[in-house]
């Protein structure tokens, strides 16, 4: 079982897509991002499953919570820097946002 210390090691942070692309060498369908986590930590790349749920021309600006203290991840020919957090709904997986707007960078506490 987790205890609260565990979850505490976590880094979750907000972020704002900045970029989104179809990654077409990765194994499940899947869009490469570029969040910007502001300037402590600056953009990051990640790979993520939400094509079910989400358009490319909708990502561009949406504010996402992500795990920023994560190894990064070799995906394919791309290095997932972040995981950036969803819900698997019966839709497909949804992703975590903050009911309003923040600054990215600013921390789950």
């Amino acid at each position: 079982m987790a205890t609260f210390e565990d979850f505490m090691k976590l880094d979750i942070r907000v972020g704002e897509i900045i970029d989104a692309q179809p990654f077409e060498k990765a194994r499940k369908p899947s869009y490469k991002l570029w969040v910007d986590f502001g300037s402590e930590i600056g953009v990051k790349k990640s790979s993520a499953q939400i094509m079910e749920c989400y358009e490319l021309e909708d990502l561009k600006g949406k504010q996402v919570l992500g795990v920023v203290n994560f190894p990064p991840r070799q995906i394919a020919d791309f290095l997932s820097e972040v995981l950036v957090l969803g819900v698997y709904g019966e839709q497909g997986v949804v992703l975590i946002q903050p009911e309003q707007k923040v600054k990215n960078g600013d921390k789950l506490g």
